[in-house]
């Protein structure tokens, strides 16, 4: 039987049309799953990429390639991630800075982080630690703090950069001691964990994963977690509110976004092999190795944790006029 043109045009059509986002879930992936890191190659936050990346490839059925776009604390990556199309193939890695911090400080940003991501999954939690160079005659934070009083503000104390984690932090320990520190703002870990262990800056908070090796070594002293509670690598070290210093809580997080209008049943699959990688007891155990916290969650806890993210880091920024 002769089939007319006009028929395959509507069978085409509804062909098209009973491809529900089920259905595209089903076919996913058709080519390279791009997961697109803020941040140079080396760095805690492109190591944890690379590990998820390892395993998502058996997960979903297709090669997944990491892609550093890097600069201006990773919203160079994001506006990338935002303009892209929402099928899955792109996926955004990236930390707090980016997402929750980022858009309060310095212009405009060309994205919004709820209207233009679609949350995937938080992978891991990291904890700012506080600490200072050995010379430094304290081993807590209740000594620095006094210390920090009886210097009269004269006491440096290093961040990773203007509104970044490690510098609220910084903000939040300053109120909650009701002292003065001269704020000395770094482009990176490498460089300021470099002037640490010479000596040219007293103290610093960081994320543990970098400065964890130089703890170890004793070319550094931790004084203090600024978490809800103790890091397992350092068990010996408080945390800001066990030594009377409250609301000193100031974790990283680092999490995949997709693109805006994600179909749910992509959501739920990229969120499903997540969740997945992340269980696994060797990701587990290399995660936990470098100081970070493993997570589990939905797409909707990480959608939430965003949310109070952005309140809580937005009403610091501005309490402070904090500003690029």
């Amino acid at each position: 039987m002769k089939i007319s043109k006009s028929s395959w045009v509507a069978l085409g059509a509804w062909l098209l049309l009973s491809l529900t986002p089920a259905a595209f879930a089903q076919t996913f992936p058709t080519k390279p799953i791009r997961l697109v890191v803020g941040f140079p190659p080396g760095g805690p936050a492109d190591y944890t990429a690379r590990l998820l990346a390892e395993k998502l490839p058996a997960l979903l059925g297709g090669n997944v390639i990491v892609e550093n776009r890097t600069g201006a604390n990773a919203t160079i990556g994001a506006d990338f991630v935002a303009k892209a199309p929402p099928d899955g193939h792109t996926l955004f890695f990236t930390t707090c800075g980016a997402m929750a911090i980022s858009p309060h400080v310095g212009p405009k940003l060309p994205y919004d982080p709820v209207r233009d991501f679609t949350p995937i999954a938080q992978v891991v939690t990291a904890y700012s630690t506080i600490a200072v160079h050995p010379s430094l005659p304290v081993k807590n934070a209740k000594e620095f703090a006094a210390l920090a009083r009886a210097s009269k503000g004269q006491i440096t104390m290093a961040s990773t950069g203007i509104g970044s984690i490690p510098h609220l932090a910084q903000e939040l320990f300053k109120a909650a001691a009701k002292i003065e520190l001269v704020h000395v703002p770094y482009k990176g870990a490498g460089p300021l964990i470099v002037d640490a262990i010479g000596g040219q800056i007293s103290s610093f908070v960081l994320d543990v994963t970098p400065q964890l090796p130089h703890l170890k070594a004793g070319k550094l002293r931790a004084i203090g977690i600024a978490g809800d509670k103790r890091v397992p690598l350092l068990p010996d070290v408080a945390t800001m509110a066990e030594q009377g210093f409250k609301n000193v809580e100031a974790p990283n997080w680092y999490a995949v976004f997709a693109p805006a209008k994600l179909p749910r049943a992509l959501t739920e699959r990229l969120n499903d092999a997540v969740r997945k990688a992340i269980a696994m007891p060797d990701i587990r155990e290399r995660l936990i190795s470098t100081g970070a916290d493993p997570v589990l969650s939905t797409p909707e806890q990480l959608a939430e944790l965003l949310a109070r993210d952005l309140a809580k880091w937005g009403k610091l920024i501005r309490d402070n006029n904090i500003t690029e």
